[in-house]
């Protein structure tokens, strides 16, 4: 049985965003895109030094596209590049049916039942970057095992939170928390399934 791990890059105030360029998402008039770039640099000091174990990604439709529009253009040397290019990956997407990127399908059938079958396929870690509408939906279905949060020490004030409302609250064990010299935390919580 694999676990679900979200991955997000975080604000203080819960505005979240990849860290990408100032113009990566300016829906709904968001002008503060790009704000996550300062904190980039000391990225790799909260990373965790064991292997991954990552066996496959799953991402929401804009998430797949921005993403597939970069990493697979990247050398193997760059070791998020290797890992994103060589694993599965899977799309909640009701309208794209062709990938470019190796590796990638369409996830099929109604969500929940999706998720849970691939879930129980295999071993390892199924890991979503990004992707906040997919996670909401996941989280409200109860289907998230572990939240993997960078969060940074800025607040925007405006921008797409990441958490909505819930159906029942949820309890989260804090596993483990390591800070970046640039002040940004990451916090690992387990989701606790009552």
């Amino acid at each position: 049985m694999r676990n679900l791990v979200i991955v997000e890059f975080l604000t203080v105030d819960g505005v979240m965003q990849g860290l990408g360029s100032p113009d990566e998402d300016t829906e709904g008039g968001f002008t503060h895109g790009g704000w996550g770039l300062p904190y980039t640099p000391a990225i790799h000091e909260a990373m965790p030094q064991k292997p991954s174990n990552t066996t496959a990604f799953l991402f929401g439709r804009k998430t797949y596209e921005k993403l597939a529009g970069f990493w697979p253009t990247r050398p193997d040397t760059d070791p998020m590049a290797a890992q994103l290019n060589r694993s599965p990956k899977y799309v909640a997407t009701r309208t794209l049916r062709t990938f470019d990127w190796q590796r990638t399908q369409a996830l099929e059938g109604e969500l929940a039942e999706a998720v849970s079958k691939l879930k129980a396929e295999g071993e390892g870690d199924i890991v979503i970057l990004g992707s906040g509408v997919l996670v909401q939906q996941l989280l409200r279905l109860d289907l998230v095992d572990e939240l993997r949060l960078f969060l940074h020490p800025l607040l925007l004030g405006t921008g797409k939170r990441l958490f909505s409302d819930l159906p029942d609250p949820r309890r989260l064990k804090l596993t483990s928390s390591t800070a970046t010299s640039l002040g940004t935390a990451l916090l690992t919580y387990e989701v606790m399934h009552d």
